[in-house]
């Protein structure tokens, strides 16, 4: 009876943060898709559930993302482990986001690799103000000078 709590727990936690939890087979096809992914990326669960990730991995990005994950799933190591880790992608307009994320590597019953889970955190706003500061930073550095004396 505790699997069935522990169950229904992890379910209720998927659909209620607000992040996305997306989780793909080791071919890469959507296999979960929370309430969050909807929001975030546009796409309805029944829409996204047996599609490849290629729906939200911008496609200058494939063929990179296809390498790392196909060494994942061969090796079921990645070096990444628990870093967070960023990376643009698609929403179903076909507009970027910028994106934060953490992964879990999941194996089947007998320990193969039988996928990759990921939450997903839609930080496009905060990289905006970045870019915008950066920007102002650079105009003051050039309006300015920081190769003054007494600098």
């Amino acid at each position: 009876m505790a699997d069935d709590t522990n169950d229904v727990l992890y379910r209720l936690v998927a659909e209620g943060v607000p992040d996305a939890v997306v989780y793909a087979d080791r071919e890469g096809i959507i296999r979960l898709w929370s309430p969050g992914a909807e929001r975030m990326f546009g796409f309805a669960a029944a829409d996204a559930v047996g599609q490849s990730l290629d729906l939200i991995i911008p496609e200058n990005l494939r063929a990179r993302h296809w390498e790392g994950y196909r060494r994942v799933m061969d090796t079921g190591t990645t070096r990444y482990g628990t870093k967070l880790l960023t990376a643009p992608a698609l929403r179903a307009d076909g507009s970027r986001l910028s994106t934060e994320f953490s992964m879990a590597l999941v194996r089947d019953g007998a320990g193969d690799m039988a996928g990759s889970g990921a939450v997903i955190r839609d930080v496009t706003e905060r990289w905006l103000k970045e870019k915008d500061m950066k920007e102002r930073l650079a105009e003051l550095e050039r309006c300015c000078g920081t190769d003054r004396p007494g600098r």
